[in-house]
């Protein structure tokens, strides 16, 4: 039976693709069926105010592996080249874009775990384990078809007959029975491509979409809002109400599906009885706007690159029953860059890579305890050229190519609606802030992997900026619509 050492639990985290923090019953949207992570959160923590610390996918996951934010890794946009054989019109089939930098599994890893890994990698070279992982079953790119979905397996690329939810949940569990009889503790990431686009009838159960395309109102988002007036395009046109449902009604089977996958990794650990000996955390890699602010999509829904609170939260959820508080909604400001300084700390795994690392451990929330001197806390995201400084009660946005900047009074304004950038009673604020802001990324910022005066638009990353400098070269254009308002 795997370990049952109460100082040493075993670990799953489960990650989901393009979630919003909003998508999950348990933070009170009463149409998506998410029964088996609302059970997670009635017996753990669910954190409402956790942010990612680039609101696209591959800077984020490579953030919450490393600790360290893009600008220190090098990963600035999503990663269009490099993964995989089978990319097509890449300089480098594949690219080991986080070589050099430690992740916590590494540390894992020398501390006696025994690391698994199964779903979606998208950090570059998706044939080979890296970061500590003895265990290897990844999606060969970063995202495409729920079914004939192209994975790896034993360093060759396949297509995968079954639904890829199904999969990655069924590779995981294979993991799981390896680990069963042994005495080792160990550590599993289950990367679901869910709920990701395509998010058409073809690519989801059907039975599942149809009941969300035919019976729900979808009232859960919002419908009618027009992009802001800096919007100059943006990635997922939606035009119609019939659009918008068939958009939806896949990205809601997508979840439910998803959390149908989770209850099936729940249930392994009931019936191996380490429910009680495993930490269990859910997360989302960047968040998601379907509707919200008008648009569709997470951090590149726009050009240019927005900040909405839909793009930077993401759902999180930490679950030990025995261990951790059960039935607990947190609210403190917490950042993707604070998971490593945690998982370590709650380990008590010694961190002996000594680069300097933003995060600042929250392990004493997992244990009821309070974090100490955390009385004014600020979050930092940053996605190529715009930057974002927040607390809890205002947002200051720089976008440092071509504007406009923002300033939000969030507890005034939640919706983000109200610019007070150019609001005479506010400058001194919107001062402070840019201060702040500019001095905490000079802190940890490396020059040569700096970008905020590179034309990053969301169109993907083609090579590592760690071999080569911060060339624009390395960033791929965006293909942009037109807004809703200049089609009418």
């Amino acid at each position: 039976m795997a370990s049952r050492d109460t100082h040493r639990p075993n670990i799953i985290l489960i990650m989901t693709d393009d979630q919003g923090s909003w998508a999950l019953g348990s933070s009170g949207n009463t149409e998506i069926t998410t029964p088996s992570l609302d059970r997670l959160a009635s017996q753990g923590i669910r954190f409402e105010n956790f942010f990612c610390t680039s609101p696209v996918c591959s800077p984020a996951r490579a953030s919450m592996l490393t600790g360290q934010i893009p600008s220190q890794h090098g990963i600035h946009d999503w990663i269009r080249c490099g993964n995989s054989d089978i990319e097509k019109d890449c300089p480098v089939p594949r690219i080991e874009y986080l070589k050099g930098s430690t992740g916590y599994t590494d540390v894992l890893a020398k501390n006696g775990y025994i690391c698994g890994f199964s779903g979606k990698w998208h950090m570059g070279d998706a044939h080979t384990p890296q970061k500590g992982f003895a265990f290897w079953e990844t999606h060969a790119k970063g995202g495409g078809p729920y079914y004939n979905a192209p994975m790896i397996h034993k360093g060759g690329v396949y297509r995968e007959p079954r639904y890829v939810t199904d999969a990655i949940t069924d590779r995981a569990i294979e993991f799981l029975n390896e680990q069963e009889d042994d005495n080792e503790p160990f550590y599993l990431s289950v990367h679901y491509t869910a709920p990701h686009s395509p998010w058409d009838r073809d690519n989801h159960p059907k039975d599942v979409y149809d009941r969300y395309y035919h019976d729900c109102a979808f009232s859960s988002v919002p419908y009618g809002l027009v992009p802001a007036g800096w919007v100059e395009g943006v990635s997922i046109p939606v035009e119609d109400m019939e659009t918008r449902r068939k958009h939806l009604s896949g990205y809601y089977a997508a979840i439910e599906e998803m959390d149908r996958n989770v209850s099936r990794i729940l249930d392994w650990l009931q019936d191996t009885r380490l429910t009680e000996h495993t930490l269990v955390v859910f997360t989302g890699d960047n968040g998601m706007n379907m509707g919200h602010h008008g648009v569709y999509g997470k951090g590149n829904a726009t050009y240019p690159l927005n900040m909405y609170e839909e793009s930077v939260k993401v759902p999180f959820i930490v679950s030990c029953p025995g261990r951790v508080p059960e039935g607990i909604v947190c609210s403190e400001l917490l950042s993707q860059y604070d998971f490593r300084p945690t998982i370590l700390e709650y380990l008590n795994c010694g961190d002996a890579d000594t680069e300097p690392l933003p995060g600042k451990s929250f392990a004493p929330l997992l244990t009821g305890d309070r974090i100490r001197g955390n009385d004014r806390v600020v979050v930092f995201d940053e996605y190529g050229p715009v930057r974002m400084i927040r607390t809890r009660e205002w947002k200051y946005i720089h976008r440092y190519l071509n504007g406009p900047c923002e300033l939000y009074n969030l507890s005034l304004d939640p919706g983000e609606e109200n610019n007070l950038i150019q609001n005479e009673a506010h400058v001194k604020q919107a001062e402070r802030m840019k201060k702040e802001l500019e001095e905490w990324f000079a802190e940890f910022a490396v020059p040569d992997l700096d970008v905020t005066h590179t034309d990053v638009d969301g169109g993907g990353q083609i090579h590592s900026l760690r071999e080569c400098g911060n060339d624009a070269a390395f960033f791929k254009n965006q293909n942009w619509s037109l807004p809703l308002r200049s089609r009418q």
